[in-house]
């Protein structure tokens, strides 16, 4: 070290000297750690790429022929993929296309003669009804309504009737025998329930086994046998009813406007008392 110190090289004395100093500024950070969390915090910049859009290379003219052939065979697998929507099957209550323009109503019969068949009338599109005449806009989408209803399962009244003939199908009251447990010691007690179902003409409900009777929805029993329900034509005695396709059966029935509407009908109405009080005079 005094060689270091006396022959003339100034670098060794001051590398001495830096060292003793990082020494004794450890050891005083080691017996001050708050000293040590109070120092302002170090960040390092770090330099970012910046990609220009002159810089990303395009495709090789020799590799265009693969990508466009690998993304025409990936839409079409998607679209294979896609499976159309199931047709369903005709019921006794809705045979054919002409008896299903006919319930929904909104004059829709009128078209019958444009949809050929009852697969037809489930697989034509907006644009196709368009094309073979189907208008205005809100009757073609008032049927593609109805018929997803139809597709899955919903229906309107008599919709779920299995007898029927000529497009009248019979309803009558029967009883059901059922099994109620009084209280938790007293044993099962048989018992009756009276529901609705859908019988022959003429007919009576005794013909058909407990296990064969299924209610008709949207029917109720009001007193001892009455009938009750939408669109519901009671027979001679009371006991039994009718139900008959007719124009509009199922429809749903669009909203009109009394005096203008909402917004004019405090304007419409004033008008009206005007031209009251002008003639009574």
């Amino acid at each position: 070290m005094t060689a270091s110190r006396f022959s003339g090289d100034p670098h060794g004395t001051c590398q001495g000297v830096q060292n003793k100093a990082r020494r004794h500024l450890h050891y005083f950070n080691d017996i001050n750690p708050l000293r040590q969390r109070l120092q302002p915090r170090r960040y390092i910049a770090l330099p970012i790429m910046v990609v220009k859009y002159s810089q990303l290379r395009p495709i090789p003219s020799f590799l265009l022929p693969f990508a466009q052939s690998t993304r025409a065979t990936q839409t079409r697998c998607l679209h294979q993929r896609v499976k159309a929507k199931p047709i369903p099957k005709p019921t006794p209550f809705v045979p054919d296309a002409q008896t299903f323009l006919t319930l929904i109503g909104r004059n829709l019969s009128q078209h019958a003669s444009k949809i050929p068949s009852w697969k037809a009338l489930f697989s034509l599109t907006s644009s196709q009804l368009k094309e073979l005449g189907v208008e205005p806009p809100r009757s073609r989408r008032y049927l593609l309504r109805w018929r997803e209803k139809f597709r899955t399962g919903r229906h309107g009244i008599g919709g779920d009737l299995k007898i029927v003939k000529n497009g009248v199908a019979e309803v009558r009251v029967a009883e059901v025998p059922v099994t109620i447990q009084d209280s938790a010691t007293a044993p099962l007690s048989p018992m009756k329930h009276k529901v609705v179902v859908n019988v022959t003409a003429g007919g009576g409900a005794l013909d058909k086994s407990a296990e064969q009777l299924v209610p008709v929805k949207g029917l109720k029993i009001k007193g001892a046998h009455t009938i009750v329900g939408p669109h519901v034509q009671p027979l001679k005695g009371g006991k039994a009813a009718k139900i008959e396709v007719k124009e509009g059966l199922w429809e749903e029935r669009r909203g009109h406007k009394i005096d203008g509407g909402e917004r004019r009908q405090a304007e419409v109405q004033a008008k009206k008392r005007g031209e009251e009080r002008r003639s009574a005079r």
